[in-house]
């Protein structure tokens, strides 16, 4: 069953006064992520939906590129509630079901990800509801507003491990070795 950790906000930091604490504090909460896996077989065939990030940045790339539904956990949330949101609010899906922990990983960048895998199917619309705004170009004074996700779909395992971030792939392993 889920986890049921919390995010806390105990940092005892010997900061300078002129140091704003509340970014620190931003900082150190952004470092643990949540999300859903889901995962479902068509004709025998194991098929893992993954999403694409939108912005500029992301548009016409496609390998190494795609990532699990996952976002920040945000404090006194319990991680797997927080899944459950980040997933929702990227893909418009509800998350029903049993849920199969995949544990979680540390990136180089020492965020630490917490997934969860579901069977599930989904009709192919995208209700995004998180958005992201950003000045671009750089400099430009122009703010773009985009989807934090702009398209998802059903991949097999093979195609996923193509697609997704180096950092994540491992759950891919998880996820097949817990379905035997």
């Amino acid at each position: 069953m889920p986890r049921k950790l919390k995010v806390f906000s105990a940092f005892k930091f010997n900061l300078p006064k002129k140091v704003n604490k509340s970014i620190i504090f931003q900082w150190a909460m952004a470092k643990i992520s949540a999300g859903l896996l889901m995962y479902k077989r068509t004709n025998g065939e194991l098929k893992v939906l993954i999403a694409h990030p939108g912005g500029p940045f992301w548009k016409g790339k496609d390998i190494d590129s795609w990532d699990i539904p996952k976002g920040e956990v945000k404090e006194g949330e319990e991680l797997f509630e927080a899944a459950k949101r980040e997933f929702k609010e990227e893909t418009g899906i509800d998350a029903k079901g049993e849920f199969i922990d995949l544990g979680d990983i540390k990136r180089k960048d020492g965020k630490v990800v917490h997934i969860w895998a579901f069977e599930g199917d989904w009709n192919g619309l995208l209700m995004v509801s998180s958005y992201v705004s950003l000045e671009f170009p750089k400099g430009s004074g122009k703010i773009i507003k985009f989807p934090e996700m702009d398209k998802a779909d059903f991949f097999t395992i093979e195609e996923a491990r193509k697609r997704l971030y180096p950092s994540v792939k491992m759950f891919l392993e998880r996820l097949e070795e817990k379905l035997g």
